[in-house]
C-alpha cells in the first residue's frame, strides 16, 4: 500500500491513527514532534501525511508552510481537536489536501486517505 509519515505529540493519538493504518496494510513512519516530522518527511518521501497542529516546538501550521516552501507536494491530512472554521480555511489555505477532526472517525480517515491516495496515482504526484 502506500508510506505515511503521521506526526503528532500525542502517543495515544498516533497510536490509534497508526492501527487503523496498519489495518489497511501502509506502511507507517512515526514522529512525536515538528522537527522529527519535517526530518522523517524530507528522509523518507512518504506518500502521505498526517499531522496535528498543536505541538510544541514546531506546530503543524509551520510544517506545512516550511514542506510547501521546499516544493515537496506530498498530501498532507491535518487531524486537530480545533473545529474552527478560521483554522480549516488556514490549514487549507497553506496546502492542506484535507481536515479532519480528532478523534478520527475510522471510516472518514480511510475514506479520505484512500480518496487522496487515488488522486495522487491519477495526477502523478
Amino acid at each position: 500500500m502506500a508510506l505515511i509519515l503521521v506526526i503528532d505529540d500525542s502517543l495515544y493519538m498516533r497510536g490509534k491513527i497508526c492501527s487503523i493504518l496498519k489495518l489497511d496494510g501502509h506502511k507507517i513512519i512515526e514522529a512525536d514532534n515538528g522537527l522529527q516530522g519535517l526530518q522523517a518527511a524530507s528522509a523518507n518521501s512518504p506518500d502521505c501525511i498526517l499531522l496535528d497542529i498543536i505541538m510544541p516546538g514546531l506546530d503543524g501550521l509551520k510544517i506545512i508552510k516550511s514542506l510547501r516552501d521546499q516544493r515537496v507536494d506530498t498530501p498532507m491530512i491535518v487531524v486537530t481537536a480545533d473545529i474552527q472554521e478560521s483554522t480549516r480555511k488556514q490549514c487549507m489555505e497553506l496546502g492542506a489536501s484535507a481536515v479532519i477532526n480528532k478523534p478520527p472517525n475510522e471510516e472518514e480517515l480511510r475514506r479520505t486517505i484512500n480518496a487522496i491516495l487515488a488522486d495522487k496515482k491519477e495526477t502523478g504526484r
